[in-house]
């Protein structure tokens, strides 16, 4: 099937404080999760592993422990310090499930590389945990959560910064309830989400909160896993083409952007998936090898799993699963691959971040010709929200005064230079008389900048690099977001809980 007709907004982060960005609009995306919902759930022509896809929804919902009558919104982000434009796509799922009488998740994911677990503000940082693992770890499932003399560290250092400011951040919070969940868990990323579950919860937003490595052991997921694996060759030539057409009409030319192809050989595929070797912390690009007609995965030097396009869903599922604990492997999806098996799989509505609404686009494509139907409309939403202090504080365009300077150092000749300028241009090309023209004007501009107009905007642009560079974690729109007080993520809250009344 063709892909869908292009229906993308070019999509910005706000430069003002306060702003958010909200795609579609909230009327249009309450539609659209019930249009989702309605279709998703009658999808009974289109089967995985040969089980009607709306079956493999509706269990994977009911593990979830969702009831598959109500509606349920969607996003998910890496297990990490969200900035303010990541958290708000909580606030967005939680306004939307409250308006359609449904349920919000949000995704923790556990299974990527552990990233952004730096604790910043204007004028430090310190990482959230002392596990050296934190900076080699594959997955971050594999980073403890912070020993009790590091939380102690990390209090006292950031309740030294912030007493000079003129606010209360939440962080403290934060922290408290950090070392409360490092006491039933030393996983980061499950006492990492728990806790902001937790600040969550107390600013007002409802939502469940759940990692994402559960999900990958589930028979549901594995059966879709399965069904790709049986078919690998197939889906890697519709996933490299979407891969393709996205950089075609983006004009992109690196083939890594926004994601590496699969390498597709005779007797190899390699597959959308990592292949985790859950004991050994180890990790590997999953792929298979044919052997008698089929697709099949090995296990070291063990014995190897076979995918049989034939075979039932759920035997085939369960037969998976066995096979994976046997040997302490997980198949752990890849950023487009999760995004799909939460779009068909769980969600009626999935939330993205500006990123991945621009990535998705490749997985529409990809819904449109592997699965051959419309895929489901999903939203993005970011927003802005600067370090307290920094509000209202002017802040220094660098490139406008660099552009005025040009101006004026070209502009201190005043008429002499349109007569030079005339000069050379009337000049034949390539001659002396032209080459001495230009370096007779050149020459005069040079000494024009001993003006003391000009030294003077010379010295402005040193002092507004200065300014600029004091300014730039002021105004970074990717600190934590408890970096903020109460109110000011409250009335964020607020003016998404607004746009759906």
């Amino acid at each position: 099937m063709d892909a869908p007709p292009v229906r993308y907004d070019r999509w910005k982060a706000p430069s003002e404080d306060g702003k958010v960005l909200l795609w579609p609009a909230p009327g249009e995306l309450l539609a659209q999760t019930l249009d989702n919902q309605r279709r998703l759930s009658s999808l009974d022509f289109l089967r995985l592993q040969n089980v009607p896809l709306s079956q493999v929804r509706k269990q994977m919902r009911q593990w979830l422990g969702h009831d598959d009558r109500q509606p349920l919104v969607a996003t998910g982000h890496q297990a990490e310090l969200h900035h303010p434009g990541v958290w708000v796509k909580n606030a967005l799922v939680a306004a939307t499930a409250t308006a359609l009488g449904g349920t919000a998740f949000h995704f923790a994911v556990d299974t990527d590389a552990p990233k952004h677990l730096q604790l910043r503000w204007p004028e430090g940082s310190i990482p959230l945990t002392d596990d050296p693992a934190a900076a080699r770890a594959p997955w971050s499932g594999l980073v403890r959560t912070p020993s009790p003399a590091h939380l102690k560290e990390i209090e006292q250092t950031f309740s030294q910064a912030a007493s000079k400011w003129s606010f209360c951040p939440i962080v403290p919070d934060f922290l408290a309830s950090l070392r409360r969940r490092g006491l039933a868990s030393d996983s980061l990323p499950v006492t990492l989400t728990d806790a902001l579950h937790e600040l969550d919860w107390e600013l007002g937003l409802r939502y469940d909160a759940m990692i994402v490595s559960p999900l990958c052991l589930s028979e549901p997921y594995l059966l879709f896993v399965h069904h790709l694996l049986a078919r690998a060759d197939e889906f890697a030539v519709q996933y490299n083409a979407a891969l393709a057409r996205f950089r075609a009409q983006n004009k992109i030319k690196d083939p890594g952007r926004p994601m590496p192809d699969l390498r597709v050989a005779q007797d190899s595929c390699e597959t959308p998936f990592w292949f985790d070797s859950l004991a050994e912390g180890t990790r590997l690009r999953a792929s298979v090898v044919r052997g008698g007609g089929k697709w099949a995965m090995r296990a070291g030097g063990g014995e190897g799993f076979s995918f049989d396009p034939t075979s039932d869903g759920w035997d085939a599922a369960g037969s998976f699963l066995l096979w994976l604990r046997k040997h302490g492997l997980r198949l752990s999806p890849r950023a487009l691959t999760l995004t799909c098996v939460l779009r068909l799989l769980v969600a009626d509505q999935f939330v993205h971040g500006i990123g991945g609404g621009q990535y998705d686009q490749v997985l529409d494509d990809l819904i449109s010709r592997y699965f051959g139907i419309e895929p489901p409309r999903f939203s993005v939403t970011t927003a802005t929200l600067y370090f307290p202090d920094a509000v209202g504080q002017p802040r220094v365009c660098l490139p406008c005064l660099v552009q005025e300077a040009h101006r004026k150092r070209h502009g201190a000749l005043g008429e002499e230079k349109m007569r030079l300028v005339e000069q050379i241009a009337a000049s034949p090309r390539r001659s002396a008389e032209r080459s001495s023209l230009f370096h007779d004007m050149h020459a005069k501009l040079s000494a024009a900048t001993a003006l003391p107009q000009i030294k003077a905007w010379e010295q402005r642009i040193r002092q507004a690099e200065q300014e600029s560079q004091e300014q730039r974690m002021l105004f970074d729109r990717e600190l934590f977001y408890a970096i903020q007080p109460h109110e000011r993520l409250v009335a964020l809250i607020d003016r998404y809980r607004a746009g759906f009344r």
